[in-house]
């Protein structure tokens, strides 16, 4: 397998197998050209190799070809990307690489920002998908979990990120089915009830889930015809995080983290929670889930007619 890992911060790939740094735009007739688009879950935080990443696309890059032919894999996926990160900086990079196979996974740190705009997303989107499709790739697409139930928030607090991530989802799920993408329901039971499968950070799959999520890709990629290789094992080389590494990350990256989104989503998320709280007090709750569907329903109207 031929790779090239591409950073947005400029890190280089150390650390990590198969990393060699061959010029992916190249490739021969016999190579696929599969290119990740996407934030920190496809970036592949959570599944620790040396000093790097390596993550679910990755780990599916090694089961794709299967001695038929090469795999050029390029992973643009970057840590904290937005849609408009996605559609703006990403899509371009990824386009100029020709893929045959394009995953665009994204939306969860849109859910995290006071600038959400379902709206903006769904355009945003609707333009990555609807471009790499045109250029003859095979898109990959996700629906997620919503972070407020991964991180067991308080249900005012919870409430308005889950109808923000289910409107993300819904849009995903319209893009899928009108571009014919390989899509995973990320955001089912199976996946988030299983503790297993997730970091000490509730938000990023562990390598138990990474290697959960390759299998799966493979799996539709298979039925498909598009994967030839053996698939990714799912049982993972490291053992799972203890209760103690989720208490250690909790009182120090889990901080920092909420620190970093204090200034931007903190604000915003307590004005919602306010919200929520005012709404259940008079009894009027539906309103809010009334405007969200609106706003959804605008979004997917107006990309559809794109």
């Amino acid at each position: 397998m031929t790779t090239e890992a591409e950073a947005s911060t400029g890190r280089a790939p150390t650390g990590l197998p198969g990393r060699s740094g061959t010029d992916a735009t190249r490739p021969s007739a016999a190579v696929t050209r599969f290119v990740v688009l996407g934030d920190s879950l496809s970036e592949g935080v959570g599944d620790r190799v040396g000093d790097g990443w390596r993550g679910w696309a990755a780990l599916l890059a090694e089961g794709i070809g299967g001695g038929r032919e090469e795999v050029a894999f390029t992973n643009l996926a970057a840590s904290g990307a937005q849609s408009r990160d996605v559609a703006e900086t990403q899509l371009g990079r990824a386009s100029a690489l020709r893929p045959q196979l394009a995953s665009v996974v994204v939306g969860v740190n849109d859910t995290l920002r006071r600038t959400f705009d379902i709206g903006l997303l769904a355009r945003r989107l609707d333009r990555v998908c609807a471009e790499l499709a045109a250029g003859g790739a095979v898109l990959l697409t996700a629906c997620l979990p919503d972070p407020g139930r991964m991180l067991g928030l308080a249900a005012p607090l919870a409430r308005p990120l889950a109808r923000r991530q289910r409107a993300v989802n819904a849009v995903v799920h319209a893009l899928s089915e009108r571009h014919d993408a390989v899509h995973l329901h990320l955001d089912a039971p199976a996946w988030t009830a299983d503790r297993s499968l997730w970091s000490a950070d509730r938000l990023h799959p562990g390598e138990r889930g990474h290697r959960a999520i390759a299998a799966a890709f493979h799996r539709l990629l298979a039925e498909r015809g598009l994967a030839h290789g053996t698939a990714p094992s799912t049982e993972p080389e490291e053992p799972p995080p203890t209760r103690a590494d989720a208490l250690l990350w909790l009182a120090t990256a889990g901080t920092a983290w909420v620190v970093r989104r204090c200034g931007d989503l903190l604000p915003q998320l307590l004005l919602l929670a306010a919200t929520e709280i005012r709404h259940d007090a008079t009894g009027s709750r539906a309103l809010l889930d009334a405007r969200a569907e609106a706003a959804l329903s605008h979004a997917l109207a107006a990309t559809m007619r794109a």
